[in-house]
């Protein structure tokens, strides 16, 4: 295949790594992998959580990786030449998935704009118990106009850095935000486990109880590393496509991987040590993050400074992870539509920020109108997306690279990895037969069993 010369590349090798490993390292790292892990275990929830790393998500990211540079081309245009026929389809799912995702996701990234005006203004210090944060958190995401704003608020920043260029917008501003995110974590971190009783929050994250490691915390870890790694949604296929010849994709899925997961380890340190000091309990699902850490840093000195500081690292993750999710749009209509990148930036932001509304007013004035199964529009997005589309995107990807295309078409894209060979097998073997096999007891746990009888 021929070099596209008019295709935009990153940067730098750097610029492209921070630019992915923003993409992963989202509100998955820093909101739920935090309450996963402290539903189911702690510390036996994150040493499973590092091994599917490895079995899992490792291989699945590279195969995107490997996609996007063969083809040089969005999800779509991607599939065409590889799969071709219906195996086109999967590259739809990929782009309507960071579609789809982005008009919830960027909701929940209005709400970290909103606690982050709230930690500046002192409404989180004065919180008294859980039960005035709950009421807290239920009249700021029922309120429409301040939903709406914030989401405007919300995408029309990811915009204005998706228009900018891959090289100028997107690599520029991840080279700023990765590192402050690191930051914010160590201060967070350095905060909490000099709080006292920080100790019990440590062991119950870093000292495994082998005992709690059952088939449902291995099933929730495996799906948890799918999901926070960006994966089977088109993101990874497109920050591919703009790699060049020269970059090592092995050397750079790994640095990707360990960023990503060295942040989510990291957030559950920094959150972990806190919650325990204040005599607080892990267990709270996904309202550990708006409805206990604000109890938590109201009970903290300066519990102020280092709430805003903790929604800021929110707002970052969630802004990094946009910013790859509307490129996957942005890219479908460039390459596929021949749209100049003004005019598709504008078109997808517009349609998200429209599709969202209802996403937005799915806690106040849409909460009766539900969808399917009782499910409000925001819910339900989260639903199609997160528990089908992608694990069935990431099943497809690996079917269609490992038996319709051929894995020996694309094993040159690695050939720059120096002492590869091993590597090169046993990932060849991972994408044939054991991703499938992964993937379809994710779908089958997450998509039949757990729909169903929980």
């Amino acid at each position: 295949m021929n070099e596209n010369p008019k295709r935009e590349h990153w940067g730098s090798k750097i610029g492209f790594i921070l630019a992915a490993a923003g993409s992963a390292v989202g509100l998955g790292n820093i909101w739920k992998f935090p309450y996963l892990a402290g539903e189911n275990g702690g510390a036996a929830f994150v040493l499973v959580y590092l091994v599917c790393i490895v079995i899992l998500g490792m291989p699945i990211m590279i195969a995107e990786i490997v996609i996007g540079r063969h083809t040089e081309k969005d999800p779509v245009g991607a599939f065409k030449r590889i799969g071709g026929g219906p195996w086109t389809l999967v590259g739809y799912l990929g782009v309507a998935s960071g579609f789809f995702i982005m008009t919830y996701y960027s909701v929940v990234g209005g709400w970290t704009l909103g606690y982050i005006v709230k930690s500046v203004t002192g409404s989180i210090a004065t919180i008294a118990g859980s039960a005035e944060s709950d009421k807290l958190f239920e009249s700021f995401i029922s309120s429409p106009g301040e939903m709406i704003l914030y989401h405007f608020l919300f995408i029309g920043t990811t915009v204005f850095i998706v228009i900018l260029g891959v090289t100028k917008g997107i690599e520029r501003f991840s080279m700023v935000l990765m590192p402050v995110l690191f930051i914010i974590l160590i201060v967070l971190i350095v905060r909490g486990l000099t709080l006292p009783g920080a100790a019990d929050g440590i062991r119950f994250y870093l000292q495994p109880d082998f005992s709690k490691i059952t088939p449902k915390v291995i099933i929730e870890a495996l799906g948890q590393c799918f999901f926070s790694l960006s994966l089977g949604m088109g993101a990874m296929i497109t920050y591919g496509s703009y790699l060049s010849r020269e970059d090592r994709i092995l050397n750079s899925s790994i640095k990707i991987v360990g960023l990503d997961t060295l942040a989510a380890f990291l957030s559950g340190l920094a959150i972990f040590p806190a919650v325990f000091a204040v005599g607080m309990t892990p267990a709270k699902g996904p309202g550990l993050t708006f409805n206990i850490l604000p109890v938590v840093f109201s009970r903290m000195p300066y519990g102020s400074f280092f709430a805003a500081l903790f929604f800021i690292l929110l707002f970052i993750a969630a802004l990094t992870s946009a910013m790859s999710l509307v490129q996957v749009v942005v890219a479908y209509f460039t390459d596929e539509k021949g749209f100049s990148r003004t005019k598709s930036v504008l078109t997808a932001g517009i349609l998200i920020f429209l599709l969202g509304i209802p996403a937005a007013l799915s806690f106040g004035a849409m909460k009766d109108v539900t969808i399917f199964f009782g499910k409000t529009y925001f819910d339900f997005m989260d639903i199609l997306t997160s528990i089908y589309m992608l694990p069935i995107g990431g099943l497809l990807i690996a079917l269609c690279l490992g038996y319709r295309y051929g894995l020996h078409r694309t094993m040159h894209e690695l050939d720059a990895d120096t002492g590869s060979f091993y590597l090169k097998e046993i990932w060849a073997f991972t994408i044939k037969y054991i991703s499938p096999l992964i993937l379809m007891a994710i779908i089958l746990y997450f998509g039949v069993y757990k729909m169903i009888f929980s």
